[in-house]
């Protein structure tokens, strides 16, 4: 783009100004419904107290309890992992081209929940404990989320290994990602055919994603894996403008573009395999959240990743809260929301016809 005389149009201006609004807007939002969030639950506490807990400023003994060692972890971790699922959404359909690129149609998750499977049937991580009324605790979790982080990687690595013999192409990626979901479903279903009541109990209750799993070391590795993923993507987010506008296009403009495609593929897929194997499988988020502002704000990365960032972060957390009131005193499993919610909202993006891409 030239400029006359140097300076920048109005036009581009003010085009840019309404997507830093609206990540901006998507802040604000993020910020008050944390709060919210917080406020909200079994016992009520009002948002001013909320607010003073959360400044360090005096309120009570039982508020500053509620919410610092039951609400806040939950609420950081719905917000870090919407966040963290919703760029790695946004950085594959970018890599591999295609908008159904996401953990689930590359197979990641589907590694997870049969690594969680496999500790629990061999590992002995089945054995249950009721601590409370309907409240199931895997007696092993440290085994279960290793073999499930595990195996999600080697899952990233078939794709990455296949790719690099067969040549890093998007439908390559793809194909491989389909291939590994399906064998990984059918072992899960083998692991399970043979389980006892306790342990096919233990399997199915693993998948449910839940954040409130996440304790506050948890919550760091998440954190700190987020912050080093989501630092990458937006430093590449050039490279990723350049590869939409295809491969001969960005290796015209200097993109090393295999050696990109490979590593974000890397990374987004390591990213992925830390939340779930945290927090177990929540679909949807990453795929859903990247077209929903991508049909606002466009697909300029430089954009587009932050507020894929902070609409999944705020999409979960939302999503996370309406899980935990909408069957009080029962909790629902923030990830079947999210398949609810997400599925119809995708199909009405496919109805309204073309995306932003």
């Amino acid at each position: 783009m030239h400029f006359a005389d140097g300076e920048v149009p109005a036009a581009y201006r003010r085009h840019i100004g309404l997507k830093v609004v609206f990540i901006g807007g998507c802040c604000t939002a993020l910020a008050l419904a944390l709060v919210t969030a917080i406020s909200l639950g079994a016992a009520q506490v009002p948002m001013l107290d909320v607010a003073k807990s959360l400044l360090g400023m005096a309120t009570t003994a039982r508020f500053d309890a509620i919410v610092w060692n039951i609400r806040l972890p939950q609420a950081l971790a719905s917000i870090v992992a919407g966040a963290g699922l919703s760029v790695s959404g946004a950085a594959m359909q970018s890599i591999l081209r295609n908008p159904l690129g996401s953990p689930f149609t590359l197979g990641i998750s589907h590694a997870a929940a049969f690594g969680a499977a496999f500790s629990v049937m061999i590992l002995g991580g089945g054995m249950m404990t009721s601590s409370m009324v309907s409240s199931i605790t895997i007696t092993n979790p440290l085994a279960t989320t290793a073999a499930a982080f595990a195996f999600s990687l080697s899952a990233a690595g078939v794709i990455i290994a296949v790719s690099r013999l067969r040549g890093a192409t998007p439908e390559v990626m793809v194909l491989t990602g389909v291939a590994l979901g399906a064998l990984f479903t059918a072992g899960t279903m083998f692991l399970q055919f043979f389980a006892d009541d306790v342990q096919l109990a233990a399997i199915v209750f693993w998948t449910f994603g839940d954040t409130a799993r996440a304790s506050w070391q948890e919550l760091g590795i998440i954190t700190a894996a987020t912050a080093a993923a989501s630092i990458y993507f937006l430093a590449h987010g050039w490279s990723y403008n350049a590869i939409d506008a295809g491969d001969e296009t960005a290796k015209g403009l200097g993109v090393r573009v295999e050696r990109v495609r490979m590593v974000g593929m890397l990374i987004a897929s390591a990213l992925t395999a830390v939340i779930i194997s945290f927090l177990g499988v929540i679909g949807f988020v990453g795929l859903v959240v990247p077209h929903m502002v991508r049909r606002v704000i466009g697909s300029d990365h430089r954009f587009l990743l932050p507020a894929s960032i902070v609409g999944g972060g705020l999409l979960l957390l939302v999503s996370d809260t309406a899980a935990r009131l909408i069957l009080a005193p029962h909790v629902l499993p923030v990830s079947v929301l999210t398949a609810f919610m997400g599925a119809p909202v995708f199909i009405w993006l496919i109805i309204r016809g073309r995306g932003g891409r």
